[in-house]
């Protein structure tokens, strides 16, 4: 099949998660040990779900398209080069890793200085209540949550992932699941209450992060 109509059939068509993943390690063997004609494929085939990424990373900030873009590419190709290809969810890492890539150029600029127009003063505190993966981002960088925890809300809150699959490929209850994702939410949205992920990320202590695991 040529690639430019699996690439349709991925983006207008619903998988479950083992045909993604199935199609996703074919594309990634290719990748690897094809040349890079296939990495070039590759890349072509993901590039929607890519460009759509960069596109939610650089609205808050459009000064930062360009880089963010970049990053969101590269954080990809460094997942397609190294990610292990057996575990389940293989497509939603690829994509994760180029979030985060992307997402740290946005972070990488949260301390920066007034623009040299405005006067010197007070002002409200830059937020990170950008796309709700920047939050669950920062709150598993300070070590709040796990990055575990973090890719289930992600997944079954804003992706297309049914808790009862994700359950069924960790070989747990999904009634476990969603106990794991409540507290690991409760955990976040206490943190957004006291303001803990509206500045420099803190790293909390190994046992916080353990209660939202």
């Amino acid at each position: 099949m040529p690639l430019n109509e699996l690439r349709e059939l991925l983006l207008y068509e619903r998988y479950d998660s083992d045909t993604t993943d199935a199609l996703w390690r074919q594309l990634a063997h290719h990748a690897r040990h094809w040349g890079p004609a296939w990495v070039v494929g590759a890349i072509g085939v993901a590039l929607p779900a890519l460009t759509h990424l960069a596109a939610k990373i650089s609205r808050r900030d459009a000064r930062h398209a360009d880089d963010v873009d970049s990053e969101v590419l590269a954080g990809f190709l460094q997942a397609l080069r190294t990610a292990e290809l057996d575990p389940p969810r293989l497509w939603l890492r690829l994509c994760w890793a180029a979030w985060r890539a992307g997402a740290a150029v946005v972070k990488a600029d949260d301390g920066e200085e007034l623009p040299f127009e405005l006067s010197n003063g007070s002002r409200t505190p830059k937020m990170p209540y950008g796309h709700p993966d920047l939050l669950l981002g920062r709150a598993a960088a300070a070590g709040l949550i796990t990055a575990d925890a973090a890719e289930l809300i992600s997944a079954t809150r804003f992706g297309d992932a049914l808790i009862e699959h994700l359950a069924a490929e960790r070989g747990v209850t999904a009634s476990v699941l969603r106990m794991r994702r409540r507290r690991a939410e409760r955990v976040v949205a206490a943190a957004v209450t006291r303001g803990d992920l509206s500045g420099p990320v803190r790293c909390c202590r190994r046992d916080e992060a353990a209660t939202a695991a």
